[in-house]
Order: C-alpha cells, then structure tokens, then sequence
C-alpha cells in the first residue's frame, strides 16, 4: 500500500508541475468556437428574380425573412452562378418567367435551386428554408383566393392546415448540429488525451523495469484526479458558457466520467503492453482517434451501420460514453436509465485490465524460460 501511495503521491506531483494537459483546455476553446453560434446563420444566398412579380417580390422577402438566409439579388444567372464558384455564395434560387401567373392559373411550378453540395449542412438548410418560404407564399396567395370565395379567414386556415404538428424538443432544445457533436468532440478530446497521458505514464515505468502492481495503480491512478476535474470543465463549465442547454448536475457527470475514465486506463494500458516500441504507440493513437470518432455513433446512427462495425465500436469506451453522458446531460435521461451503458464501461475496463494482466504474464514467463534456457547452456 505505501508503494501505491508514494507512486500516486509523485505521479500527481509531477503532473500538476509541468501541466502539459492543460494544452486540452487550450485545444477545447479552439475547436469548440466554430459551434460558439450554435447554428448555421446568414448564409449569403442569391436570387434572381425574372417575373418582376408582386408574387417574386413577395418569395424574396419571405427568404430574406429566415435568420439562416442573406438574400442576395441578381439580374443574370450566370454571374450568380460563378460567384457560387468562388465560394461567395451557398445556393442560387431563380425565379421563372411568368412565376406568378402559373400560379394564380393552377399549373405546376418549378424553382430551379443550385445550391453547394459539397457542404451539406448549409445546403439542407438552404433546402428546407426555400421550402418553406415558398409554401408560406403559396398559403397566403390561397387564403386571399379563398376570401374572395366568401371563406372567412378561420374556416380558411382550417382548409389549408387541418392538422397542425408539433414538434417537442428532447435534445438539447433551440441547438441543431452543433448540440449533436459537440459531446462526441468533448468526450473524444478527453479520451484521446487520456490515452496520451496513461500510454507516457506506462512507458516511463516501464524503463526502470518490470514496475510491480501497486506502482502501476498508483501511477494510473494519479491521472484520474486530473482528469475528472477536464470533465467538468468539458462537461459542465464550458457548454454553459457557450450556452448550450444541460440537464446534469456536476455530481451525476461524475459518476458518469468515472467509469469512462477507468475503460480509458485499462484501454491505454492494454496498448502499452500490446505494442512495446515507443514511436508504434504514438503513431497507433494518432491514427485511431479519425476512425474512432466517426464510429462512435454520434456522426452516423449505430443502427445504420454494418454488425462488424458496430462491433469494432463497442470495443471503444467512447461509444459508450457519448451516449451515456449526451442522453443524461442533453436528453434529461435518469441515471438509472444511462445505468446499462456504465455496466459497458466498466465491464471494458475489466476486459482491458484483464486482458493487460494475461499478456504481461505470458511476456514474463517467456523470458524466464529464455533466461532458464540460456542458463543451461552455459
């Protein structure tokens, strides 16, 4: 016990004195301020209007109306078009000749969008607005008509809408894209710098020699104090500062943190033991962090993906993580809830830890009986 003690009480030591992880809060506050907005706003978008109608005018205020659009008006389509080319603007909408007229005569219109699709959040967005101010026109134009057919304006909304949807928020309510990946980028950041941190940690032990098991212990858990507080940080301070909307208490992300924390330890020890050459180590943690985020479920839905997909996923506690601490702290899940999902992190830990202890044995042994051999022969 006191060999645990003395390992924890200097590995702590060490790390709060040259405090190299604070470079993840430096990383956090770079990366996070592209979400700072929280959506997509004032995208330019261009119009070229060729009806001159009061209907065309009436789209054009309707577009420019949206928060997420700025309207841009062209006379000729071809200079809207380049200027999409060279990044100025997000979509083109264009306005047919005698726009207004089919309408009022009941034939179909088209509106030609050219939007960007090489980035697909701007352009879906632009979609859905295009739409939907285009049916905001046409439903004004219909409740007019209908007035002049002695419909009063309730019975006419009452025809055009008999039904009336609604919409009830569950994560994180008024936040689009950005509430979605924003706990996947925060729970990766922190499991990626604890890999780094526990894989040196391990290395440096293991250059004075085989370190005995309470060493190893205390020296991994010297990380966990540190670590907890980058959760709170990550977790708690930071999105309330850039006002994303949270349902966790401080305590409860703890709880949650903890066990993630553990299947990270037992990942990076499993790792170290795995791969002995220093560089491999490295190169091995850069190259898996891409891969592992865009797996993890919070870009692309679990269910969608192939079953040896979404098994290699299940073997990261990351995965578990996001969905755990993103439905308590996003989607106001219970603890009890999220409680399946803690039994997978710590059941990792277990396998890691367990998996670390076999392949150092199996190591050992094989250099006792190399030692005992080459004893022999002399």
């Amino acid at each position: 016990m006191s060999e645990y003690w003395a390992t924890f009480k200097k590995v702590l030591a060490g790390m709060l004195e040259k405090p190299m992880w604070a470079m993840l809060l430096l990383s956090l506050c770079i990366i996070s301020m592209v979400y700072a907005k929280g959506t997509v706003w004032e995208m330019p978008v261009a119009v070229v209007d060729l009806d001159h109608s009061s209907a065309s005018h009436l789209l054009t205020r309707n577009l420019d109306a949206s928060p997420k659009l700025n309207v841009v008006t062209y006379d000729q389509l071809g200079q809207a078009q380049r200027d999409m080319g060279y990044r100025k603007l997000y979509a083109v909408v264009e306005i047919p000749v005698d726009f207004e007229k089919k309408m009022l005569s009941g034939k179909s219109v088209a509106i030609p969008v050219f939007g960007d699709a090489t980035n697909r959040l701007p352009n879906g967005q632009i979609q859905q607005n295009v739409l939907a101010a285009y049916q905001q026109m046409l439903n004004q134009y219909e409740v007019e008509l209908m007035m002049k057919s002695q419909f009063t304006q309730a019975e006419a909304n009452v025809v055009l809408t008999p039904m009336t949807g609604l919409t009830l928020p569950l994560f994180n309510p008024g936040i689009s894209f950005a509430a979605i990946i924003f706990p996947g980028l925060l729970v990766m950041l922190l499991q990626h710098s604890l890999l780094i941190a526990s894989v040196r940690v391990c290395l440096m032990m293991s250059a004075q020699g085989r370190p005995k098991l309470p060493v190893v212990l205390g020296a991994l858990s010297a990380l966990v104090p540190i670590w907890l507080f980058l959760s709170i940080v990550l977790f708690a301070l930071w999105p309330w500062v850039l006002g994303y909307e949270q349902a966790a208490s401080i305590p409860m992300l703890l709880l949650l943190t903890f066990p993630f924390l553990l299947a990270v330890l037992g990942l990076g020890r499993l790792l170290t033991e795995c791969i002995r050459r220093v560089e491999m180590i490295y190169l091995t943690l850069s190259f898996i962090t891409t891969p592992v985020f865009y797996i993890s479920g919070t870009i692309w839905p679990l269910q969608a993906m192939p079953g040896p997909v979404r098994f290699i996923s299940s073997l990261f506690p990351s995965t578990w993580a996001i969905k755990a601490i993103a439905g308590v702290n996003q989607m106001g899940l219970s603890l009890r809830e999220a409680l399946p999902d803690i039994c997978m992190l710590l059941l990792l830990f277990a396998v890691y830890s367990l998996a670390s202890l076999v392949l150092t044995f199996l190591r050992d042994r094989r250099l006792l009986s190399r030692f005992i051999h080459r004893g022999s022969q002399h």
